[in-house]
């Protein structure tokens, strides 16, 4: 069971800050390629430049916060798709990600953090178990009901969550109501983008290293995950709860079928059926609610 947890809870965190930033209307495709990058570029800073590992891991954040910073800026001024944007934000950060991991180690993936200064301390906070009536669940689990809470708190009982329906219902009004919508949405993409800088973390301090594409297809699973927990992909309605269902679907299937002895490759197959699906069901959800 706990097997199943762990890998629903990494993608339960993405999903998380997904829900909030697609009941605003909009995407983030970069985060993939931010964890990626978010990994490597903690690893490489503390291994390379000797610094301890939560400094780096903050100094990641920074930029990686950055990154989002300039994805919800460049949405809002440009009035692009979002798609489009981070789509291309996911090339660039995941190009620069491997082109310099390849500069500064000749590898794209790196290992041997565990004797870093300060990795006992990350270990403890993001990777380590904890004891539940006798049995021991990887402490992401613990982090992803944080989340969820978090999450459901902010949406459903503050103005903030309000001001997230209402930009996603119609962006026009919200203006009119006097609602930051552009603040709103630049806000979401830097969350997207911290919940992936959480998730590298846990990678990182759970395998002692990084990889530049460990974070490869995670942007799809989050969404797939979002979409099958009722989230409008055209914003304004949503749920956490049912994210979280849906990352836990997720988690199942795919150790589910790890331990059935079946090809990994199957579940490439599954996510394309859920695509699907998500869709359809999401077009029956639209015709629901969407006007009322």
């Amino acid at each position: 069971m706990k097997s199943y947890l762990q890998v629903s809870s990494e993608i339960g965190i993405l999903a998380i800050g997904v829900t909030l930033l697609m009941i605003s209307g909009e995407f983030d495709l970069s985060i993939g390629s931010l964890i990626g990058f978010s990994g490597m570029s903690v690893t490489l800073l503390t291994m390379e430049t000797n610094l301890s590992m939560p400094l780096a891991s903050i100094l990641t954040l920074i930029i990686v916060l950055f990154i989002g910073y300039c994805n919800g800026i460049i949405v809002v001024k440009s009035g692009l798709p979002s798609f489009i944007i981070t789509l291309g934000s996911l090339f660039v950060v995941r190009g620069i990600t491997i082109a310099v991991s390849k500069i500064i180690t000749g590898r794209t993936q790196v290992s041997g953090l565990e004797e870093s200064n300060g990795y006992s301390m990350m270990s403890t906070i993001f990777s380590n178990s904890i004891t539940i009536s006798g049995t021991d669940f990887p402490i992401s689990i613990l982090w992803w009901l944080i989340f969820g809470i978090f999450g459901y708190l902010l949406l459903k009982h503050s103005q903030i969550g309000n001001w997230i329906f209402a930009t996603g219902a119609s962006k026009e009004s919200a203006e009119l109501m006097g609602i930051p919508v552009h603040n709103v949405r630049t806000s979401l993409f830097m969350l997207t983008a911290f919940c992936a800088w959480f998730v590298a973390i846990t990678q990182i301090t759970t395998f002692g290293g990084a990889d530049v594409l460990r974070g490869e297809q995670k942007e799809f699973i989050a969404i797939i995950a979002v979409v099958i927990g009722g989230t409008l992909l055209t914003g304004g309605y949503g749920s956490i709860l049912g994210a979280m269902i849906g990352a836990l679907i997720f988690g199942i299937v795919k150790q589910g079928i790890i331990f059935a002895g079946v090809d990994a490759d199957w579940f490439q197959v599954f996510m394309g059926v859920m695509l699907i699906s998500a869709v359809l069901v999401n077009g029956l959800f639209r015709k629901k609610y969407a006007y009322k």
